[in-house]
């Protein structure tokens, strides 16, 4: 493979393990459901997963091959 295709895998495979990371940790469940600082958590993974993703689509399509 090439360098800038192991680039580009890594760091979406490096923001799709921040997501999970952000919603399994964060993500508290009671008894009861989801908690309301779960769903924050869950939320917030949502929005950091976008920002990351659409940072790092920024950074590589800018690189000059």
């Amino acid at each position: 493979m090439e360098r800038e295709t192991l680039v580009e895998a890594g760091v979406a495979l490096a923001a799709v393990v921040l997501f999970i990371a952000i919603v399994v940790l964060g993500g508290e469940i009671s008894t009861q459901g989801l908690t309301e600082q779960g769903a924050y958590a869950v939320v917030a993974g949502i929005v950091a997963f976008v920002v990351v993703m659409a940072g790092a689509g920024y950074y590589l399509a800018g690189r000059q091959k």
